[in-house]
C-alpha cells in the first residue's frame, strides 16, 4: 500500500471508529430488541462454520457481543473465541455482557477487519455480523478472515441484501440525505449498509479471498416492533450511518428529518403491530485443505486483553 493509501485507510477507520463509538450505548441499550430480529440468521450463520465444542473462533466487528455469547456457549468451556471490532468503546460493552454471563472463553482486541495482521491465526471458524459491509475494502477483510483460519477452517458472514430487499433502511437513508443535502449515492459504494447486497459480487469477492466451498443464500428477517416510532427510536440511538449524517444539522432540521423518517415508514404498521421488511444474505466458505484433529491447545492470537 503505497503513503497516500495508507494514510487514506487509516483516517478511514479512525472515522468508522468514532461513528460507533458514539453508537456504542444505543446498540447496547437495544440489544433485547437486536437480539429478536437477529437471533434466527445468527443461529444459521453459527450453524454454517460448524461450531463444535473445544474450537477456536474469531469474532469480527463483535459489536455489543450479542452473537459473541452465543459462539462461547457452542464451543463451551474449553473453546476460545475472541471478539475484535473497530470501536474500542462498543468492545467494553461487550466485555461487560460476557463478565455477566461468566463465561471466562473469551478475549478481547480492539482491531480492524481489514488490518488483522498476520499474528490472528489458527482459527477453526472466523464469523461476521453484520459487519462486513462497513469495509472499505471488503476483499481485504475476507482475505484477514481467509489467513486467520487453519486450513479446513470455515467462514460466515451476514450482510444485508439490497435496497429492493430492505425498504425501510433505503427509505431512511434516501430521506437522510435528503435532509442533509448530500447526493445520493449508488448503494454498491463500498462501506455502505447495502454494498454488499448483489449476491454475485459477494460470490466473487469470497472466490478472490481464495474460499472454497461457497454458499451465498438470502435470508427474511423481518424487524418486529409494537410501534413504528419504537423502530425509529432504535435507529435513532443505534444507526450509526443515519446518525453520522444527521448529526451536522442543527437541532430543528435533525428532528425534522427523524419525523420524515417516521412518517414514511408508518407504512409497515399492521394490526399486529410495526413489521420493517429486511433481508440478510449469508455468506459461508471454507479455507481449503485437510484440518488436523482439535487437540484443545490451538488457539487464535492478537495482542488481546481478557474478558
Amino acid at each position: 500500500m503505497n503513503t497516500t493509501a495508507h494514510v487514506t485507510a487509516a483516517t478511514d477507520a479512525e472515522t468508522t471508529a468514532a461513528a460507533w463509538d458514539s453508537a456504542a450505548q444505543g446498540w447496547d441499550r437495544h440489544s433485547g430488541l437486536i437480539r429478536a430480529w437477529l437471533e434466527p440468521a445468527t443461529a444459521a450463520m453459527l450453524d454454517a462454520v460448524r461450531l463444535a465444542p473445544g474450537q477456536s473462533v474469531l469474532d469480527l466487528a463483535a459489536g455489543a457481543g450479542d452473537q459473541t455469547l452465543d459462539i462461547a456457549r457452542r464451543v463451551g468451556p474449553t473453546g476460545q473465541v475472541l471478539a475484535v471490532d473497530i470501536s474500542e468503546a462498543i468492545l467494553r460493552l461487550a466485555a461487560e455482557k460476557v463478565r455477566a454471563a461468566g463465561l471466562t472463553q473469551v478475549r478481547f482486541a480492539h482491531a480492524d477487519a481489514q488490518a488483522l495482521g498476520p499474528e490472528v491465526n489458527s482459527f477453526d471458524a472466523v464469523v461476521c455480523r453484520l459487519g462486513l459491509m462497513f469495509c472499505q475494502q471488503p476483499l481485504l477483510a475476507l482475505r484477514q478472515a481467509h489467513a486467520a483460519l487453519v486450513a479446513g477452517g470455515r467462514f460466515s458472514a451476514l450482510v444485508f441484501a439490497g435496497p429492493k430487499q430492505n425498504p425501510c433502511i433505503a427509505a431512511t437513508m434516501a430521506i437522510a440525505l435528503r435532509h442533509a443535502g448530500v447526493t445520493a449515492r449508488d448503494p454498491a459504494t463500498p462501506g455502505g449498509l447495502l454494498s454488499l447486497g448483489n449476491p454475485h459480487l459477494l460470490g466473487t469477492l469470497m472466490t478472490q479471498a481464495g474460499f472454497d466451498e461457497i454458499e451465498v443464500r438470502a435470508l427474511s428477517a423481518p424487524f418486529r416492533t409494537p410501534r413504528c416510532e419504537d423502530y425509529v427510536e432504535f435507529v435513532r440511538g443505534a444507526g450509526s450511518p443515519v446518525i453520522e449524517l444527521l448529526k451536522p444539522l442543527p437541532a430543528a432540521a435533525r428532528e425534522s428529518a427523524w419525523q420524515d423518517i417516521t412518517e414514511q415508514l408508518r407504512s409497515f404498521a399492521t394490526p399486529h403491530g410495526w413489521v420493517g421488511p429486511n433481508e440478510l444474505l449469508l455468506c459461508a466458505g471454507r479455507r481449503a485443505g485437510h484440518s488436523s484433529s482439535f487437540d484443545g491447545k490451538r488457539q487464535g492470537s492478537i495482542g488481546a486483553g481478557s474478558s
